[in-house]
């Protein structure tokens, strides 16, 4: 292992097995990871907790670390050090990073692929930094590489006040999409409003879809939680519409007539499936966004390091999103 200032040794969480999040135990002494060729060691500022961490976390997910591994796919900090064959890095700059970890951003060291790291402009603090990655190029990706979104197009963002439906609702109307979000609380509703949605609906109001279903219908669909709202969004698209399933906690009955007449479609997106050319064009539109002001994560809240099993608890059983949560390593 590498030398880190004196130190090969450095505090993390560790995952021994899956489960819940009990299992999340703050070790000391746990070893610095190497850094290959193409990797850059990263000390961790800030890591960002996403829905897919808890789900990793209890292993239900399709792609599972070896046991014991270290949580954690989002990051931002400096680099520490970089590899022989690194070309764009060096070390103390600002980065962030994403879903390439070897090793999780739950520790105050992580080793990334340099393709997964990309610079933070000062502009934005270490905990935006950590609330870009996996929200910002989940919100693209379904956008514009799997529903191919065109600017004039109306967007229904179904949970929007979230960290990946704020990124989507900042994303779109930035490009010239109309985008309307749901919440589920005051405060998400007018954090949606605040990003530039057009119209903003209530979630927890019985009423909503028929509301919906009243107005003019949706070319794209972006759907954070199937298991609960798929059967509906068939019913409010456009002929020819595109539902994208980002993300769902279980299953759900669906009627296919609903999109058989008007030739709709839905499909599934999952962030780590992106070849490397789409991790560029991701990356290439993202930093865009930040160069250009409209990149803006929403920090709710930010834990510590031993509280990183609250933030997983919290970032499920939340009463109403209101943006990113994040774990703070260093001051």
């Amino acid at each position: 292992m590498r030398s880190v200032r004196g130190s090969s040794r450095m505090r993390a969480v560790l995952v021994h097995q899956f489960g819940g999040v009990e299992q999340m135990k703050v070790e000391d002494g746990v070893a610095i990871p190497s850094v290959g060729d193409k990797q850059v060691l990263i000390k961790v500022h800030v890591s960002g907790i996403n829905p897919v961490d808890t789900y990793i976390r209890e292993g239900a997910f399709f792609i599972l670390p070896d046991l014991p591994f270290v949580p954690g796919l989002d990051a931002a900090g400096i680099v520490e050090a970089v590899g022989k064959g690194v070309t764009h890095f060096k070390p103390g700059d600002r980065v962030f990073s994403s879903y390439s970890t070897q090793f999780g951003t739950l520790a105050e060291f992580t080793s990334v692929d340099e393709a997964h790291v990309f610079p933070l402009d000062d502009k934005l603090t270490y905990s935006q930094g950590a609330g870009i990655g996996v929200p910002y190029f989940t919100a693209y990706r379904a956008l514009f590489q799997k529903a191919h979104a065109k600017k004039g197009e109306r967007v229904l963002v179904h949970g929007a006040s979230g960290a990946v439906g704020l990124a989507a609702v900042q994303i779109g109307v930035a490009n010239g999409l109309r985008v309307v979000g749901t919440a589920g609380t005051p405060e998400g509703l007018d954090l949606v409003k605040q990003m530039g949605a057009e119209a903003v609906f209530n979630h927890r109001d019985k009423k909503y879809i028929s509301e919906l279903q009243k107005g003019e219908k949706f070319d794209v669909i972006l759907e954070m939680l199937a298991n609960v709202n798929l059967g509906k969004d068939l019913t409010l698209m456009k002929p020819r519409g595109r539902t994208i399933v980002v993300g769902s906690r279980g299953t759900v009955s669906i009627d296919p007539r609903n999109i058989m007449g008007i030739e709709g479609s839905v499909t599934g997106m999952a962030l780590q499936t992106a070849t490397p050319e789409e991790w560029k064009e991701l990356s290439e539109g993202v930093i865009e966004g930040i160069n250009a002001g409209w990149v803006t994560p929403v920090v709710d809240r930010e834990y510590t390091l031993e509280e990183a099993g609250k933030a997983h608890h919290d970032i499920i059983n939340s009463k109403g999103a209101k943006g990113n949560l994040v774990v703070k390593l260093q001051d």
